[in-house]
């Protein structure tokens, strides 16, 4: 069932989308090479209970962790360990707090350092395609307006989308219904809502979208070893469009972590 939220579970969601953009300016701010993707979930941990929060993946279907540190060709649920970071890598850190039992997600992709033309290409491509999926986000579109708009900007830039992950709704459960894949048919699906919460999240590869999951049974990675990149707001469906939960609210969204 897809819900909608009152105004106290909105401001709930407000505080935990705050809460998982603290958590990703911190790790942001530690990026560089050699330090080491354990050394990042831990800051994010940190920010996250500080803030009087929990890791919303942490033992999340037995997930070890706090946040998924994804590198290059891992698309996501890349598990952090002593891998030390590489000048020229690029890193999706997707995160997630819950903050007095509502949920934010939210996910970026960094770059180490100087990183190669196409890695700047599909990191562009994927942070659009998120923003022109927003666009498509009010109350009276259908979801499939905006599924529309992410799958065919990515597949115009010469990118493609994997068809086996998507977005999803959020608020109580970190995964709620609908499904939102990165892709789909302008002018069907679900009915958006006012007071929908939704995390919108764009999943891209650089080369062909097929995918497959290592023998952790977590870290998913691009079949072809292409680069991957991986951007997500958690939004409140309003009346005349969207707004997004997962920034610092005391900062315009230009200016916020993100640049």
């Amino acid at each position: 069932m897809i819900t909608t939220k009152s105004p106290r579970e909105i401001e709930a969601m407000r505080q935990a989308g705050k809460i998982t953009s603290m958590a990703i300016a911190a790790v942001a701010a530690a990026i560089r090479p050699g330090v080491s993707l354990r050394q990042l979930d831990a800051i994010a941990e940190k920010t996250i209970v500080k803030m009087g929060a929990v890791p919303s993946f942490k033992g999340y279907g037995g997930f070890p962790a706090s946040i998924c540190t994804s590198v290059n060709d891992c698309l996501v649920h890349g598990i952090p360990d002593d891998t030390t970071l590489k000048e020229g890598d690029i890193i999706s850190i997707d995160c997630g707090a819950c903050y007095k039992g509502y949920h934010g997600d939210s996910a970026w992709t960094f770059a180490v350092g100087e990183v190669s033309e196409e890695a700047r290409h599909l990191m562009k491509v994927t942070k659009e395609s998120l923003f022109l999926g927003l666009k498509q986000v009010k109350a009276g579109n259908r979801l499939g307006d905006v599924c529309h708009a992410i799958g065919e900007y990515v597949e115009s830039q010469g990118c493609s989308v994997p068809v086996d992950y998507t977005g999803h709704g959020i608020g109580t459960q970190l995964h709620e219904e609908p499904a939102i894949p990165n892709f789909g048919q302008a002018g069907h699906g679900v009915v958006l809502k006012e007071g929908m919460t939704l995390a919108i999240e764009p999943m891209v590869h650089a080369g062909k979208p097929q995918t497959r999951v290592l023998s952790d049974d977590w870290t998913v990675v691009s079949k072809d070893g292409s680069l991957a990149a991986h951007y997500e707001h958690t939004v409140l469906v309003t009346k005349d469009g969207y707004e997004i939960l997962t920034i610092d609210h005391d900062v315009k969204e230009e200016d916020s972590i993100y640049g």
